[in-house]
């Protein structure tokens, strides 16, 4: 039976409704919300969630991502902590944390995606990552969000390729001894994310060869998706957000929708909030509009061009 994963958990769980009022938010808190907000979906948290982490109700935690809550700072420190992020982040500016830190930003200001993505490879060897991975190329790893068709596409490239297929979630599983739903009520999200991360690694120090499905909240650990871009050949496979609502509703779990008049609009504040991240993906394959046969010939043809290409 399928584990509903980190995004879904976060769509079947409705928060409290949004403050009205909207003419009257200050800029400032306005802002201060719309992070907070985005921070949650880029976790793939509920509010609630995140509520009980920062020992905050859930209706204050409403009001600050509305921009109607003014909140201390004793408060953004405990949001801060349940969104594992310092308070900086969340009031604007991280990089004002050390000189050295505003040495660099003064550096990076104003450099293009390509530029930034040199400079983040090259930081990662010079502080002892090590040169790319020689088998990268012949890992391929599915990155998106649920009802991209990662399980599915995933199963039968690697049967293409005649290569294993490996369900990253099944990994953390059995790391974890209980289903991902059990590993988040149990013991937290910090604690899957601790799951995922071994299990990535497991996988990598296994298999020179292999086709990965990876949760859809992967992005959200920066380390673990460093060490994901680093050993494995990515590909964003991208669809509408009413095509994954759809695709998922097709396997027979119509919980998200069923519990969540807003789930649509949650949905598409994940992606949203995870773009970015899915964006730094090697290749990039669109499954929107297209039936299986066709998406799967897509997605054979652009990996096997790349690994080709990359020998």
């Amino acid at each position: 039976m399928n584990e509903r994963t980190d995004e879904a958990l976060l769509l079947s769980t409705q928060g409290a409704d949004a403050p009205a009022g909207d003419d009257a938010k200050n800029p400032l808190l306005a802002a201060l919300g719309e992070r907070v907000r985005n921070l949650r979906a880029r976790r793939g948290l509920t509010r609630k969630a995140v509520a009980q982490a920062a020992d905050v109700s859930e209706r204050h935690l409403a009001n600050l991502e509305y921009g109607t809550g003014n909140a201390s700072i004793l408060v953004l420190q405990q949001v801060a902590g349940a969104l594992q992020c310092p308070v900086a982040e969340l009031v604007g500016d991280v990089t004002t944390a050390s000189p050295e830190w505003l040495l660099i930003r003064e550096l990076l200001q104003g450099r293009s995606e390509a530029d930034l993505r040199r400079v983040r490879l090259a930081i990662g060897e010079l502080l002892g990552n090590g040169p790319r991975d020689a088998s990268r190329g012949r890992r391929i790893a599915l990155v998106g969000l649920r009802g991209a068709g990662k399980s599915t596409l995933g199963q039968m490239l690697a049967d293409d390729l005649d290569v294993p297929f490996i369900e990253l979630s099944r990994e953390i599983e059995k790391f974890a001894g209980c289903s991902v739903r059990e590993i988040h009520d149990l013991y937290g999200t910090n604690a899957y994310r601790r799951y995922e991360r071994r299990a990535l690694e497991e996988t990598v120090q296994i298999y020179s060869e292999v086709v990965i499905a990876t949760p859809g909240g992967i992005v959200s650990d920066p380390a673990t998706f460093n060490e994901l871009l680093s050993h494995c050949t990515t590909v964003w496979l991208q669809a509408a957000p009413e095509e994954h609502m759809g695709r998922v509703a097709a396997q027979g779990d119509t919980r998200p929708m069923a519990a969540s008049k807003e789930a649509m609009e949650d949905l598409r504040r994940i992606l949203q909030g995870r773009a970015a991240f899915y964006s730094k993906a090697d290749l990039k394959v669109d499954t929107s509009g297209r039936d299986l046969a066709s998406a799967f010939a897509l997605l054979r043809e652009t990996v096997r061009e790349s690994i080709d290409r990359n020998g």
